[in-house]
């Protein structure tokens, strides 16, 4: 569970309605249903009339990788690429065929598979950068359904207001609803900004540092795999993988955690 999406959306609603009570009103005003319909299944309605109904499927999909805790560790990964590089240096390529089943990510699995096969170097280029950037065109759908959604929110948020405005001038001879018909009309505008700031820009926001951190995660693998495949020294392959790290991470690896050091 990734925990800072789940404090961060706690603290956003719970500071929202802890200002909301203090107001002199009180809570009460702040809600009316007719306005989380209208900004609700309005922008949602309008964002299935804007996309293909297959990815509006992989909203739930979407939504877990939010909520999902980052799995991409980049150390474990060099680690591995410089034991199948000084195995490589040792025995040949061709040995590296018997750690191909120890190896459970399947962009890695593929590459190694090709470089095993004695296939041309630039051709495994080529085709791990191809795969990658499909990968990073399938992620960016899913990255704008959710800032398409984010810019219809608002909008609807102000039809519903409009729609309380229109209501309210419609029945000015009674004065003494004039002043909560008008809080009703601006409830709508609040509730699309909420949803829009707090909610659906956030979740795009995430679902782009997830693919950035996957794509230098694959990025770091390829050069990796042509190293091994071009027979370079496991220390230098080594030094080469250490620039995709953070410098909290080079100092894990400092400490000892690859080859022993």
């Amino acid at each position: 569970m990734n925990l800072a999406s789940i404090i961060g959306w706690g603290v956003g609603f719970g500071a929202i309605l802890i200002s909301m009570a203090f107001t002199p009103t009180g809570l009460g005003v702040f809600w009316d249903l007719s306005s989380v319909f209208i900004t609700i299944v309005g922008s949602f309605s309008a964002l299935v009339a804007s996309s293909e109904i297959t990815i509006v499927k992989r909203i739930p999909t979407y939504l877990g990788f939010f909520f999902k805790r980052s799995s991409f560790s980049k150390i474990p990964i060099i680690k591995t690429l410089v034991e199948l590089s000084e195995k490589a240096r040792k025995e040949g390529l061709l040995s590296l065929d018997d750690e191909l089943d120890q190896i459970d990510d399947i962009f890695f699995k593929s590459g190694m598979r090709l470089v095993v096969d004695g296939t041309d170097p630039e051709i495994i280029r080529t085709m791990l950068f191809l795969e990658l950037e499909q990968m990073q065109e399938r992620h960016k759908v899913g990255a704008d359904l959710f800032g398409t959604w984010a810019k219809l929110a608002p909008a609807f948020g102000m039809i519903g207001t409009l729609i309380g405005l229109i209501a309210l001038l419609g029945n000015l001879e009674d004065r003494s609803a004039l002043g909560s018909s008008m809080a009703v009309a601006l409830v709508t505008t609040l509730y699309g900004t909420i949803m829009s700031n707090l909610m659906l820009t956030p979740i795009q926001l995430k679902l782009e540092s997830i693919d950035l951190e996957e794509a230098s995660v694959r990025a770091m693998i390829v050069e990796g795999i042509l190293s091994i495949q071009a027979g370079d020294n496991p220390r230098i392959l080594e030094q080469k993988l250490v620039t995709f790290l953070t410098p909290k991470d080079r100092n894990q690896l400092g400490s000892g955690v690859l080859g022993g050091e």
